[in-house]
Formats: structure tokens, sequence, C-alpha cells
């Protein structure tokens, strides 16, 4: 593949995606959620007996589950659908360039 092509299409994929991220988040909710009665990581009983059944690693394991859930929601999922637009444009560039590496040309 060339390096115009691979150009073109990294072009097409970023495209894509910022738009994508774009309507995202033009069309989100941007009211904010009461975090004290949708979110049980706010109730320090409900902290204690996760640190009582499973330990600091529970804890710790339930605040990164609810980090990654939101990730995928609100004001949160535009951002996320641009920065995985990046990583797809740099892997595809990465794994054309390589691929073009090991299959020279052949006249």
């Amino acid at each position: 593949m060339t390096s115009r092509r691979i150009n073109q299409i990294s072009l097409v994929l970023l495209l894509i995606g910022f738009s994508s991220a774009l309507a995202i988040y033009l069309t989100a909710d941007h009211t904010p959620v009461s975090s004290l009665l949708d979110d049980p990581l706010a109730n320090k009983k409900y902290i204690r007996q996760l640190r009582m059944i499973g330990g600091k690693a529970n804890v710790l394991a339930a605040e990164i589950q609810d980090w990654f859930d939101g990730l995928w929601h609100g004001e949160s999922l535009p951002w996320t659908v641009a920065a995985l637009t990046g990583g797809v444009a740099l892997v595809f560039r990465f794994a054309a360039r390589r691929a073009g590496s090991k299959n020279p040309p052949s006249d």
C-alpha cells in the first residue's frame, strides 16, 4: 500500500470518527446528575461494606468499574469516541506501514 493511500484512509477514519464524536457531543444530555442518589460509591456505608467483604482491592475495583462505565454515557462519550478514533487511526497506520515494509513492491 502506498504512503498516499495510507494517508487517505487515515484521513477518512479520522473524519468519520471525529464527526461522530461531534454529533454525539451536540446531542448528549448536558444536565448534571445527582451523584448522591445514583452513585452507590458516594455512600460511606456501601464503601464500608465493600471494604469488609473484599478489602481495599474490592473498593478499588468498584471505583475503576464505575469510572469505566462512566466513559460510555453523557458528556464523556464523545471524548471516548474521539480517543478511540485516534487510536484506531494510529494502529491502522502502524500496521499498514509495517505490512508495506515486509512486502516491498515487485517490479
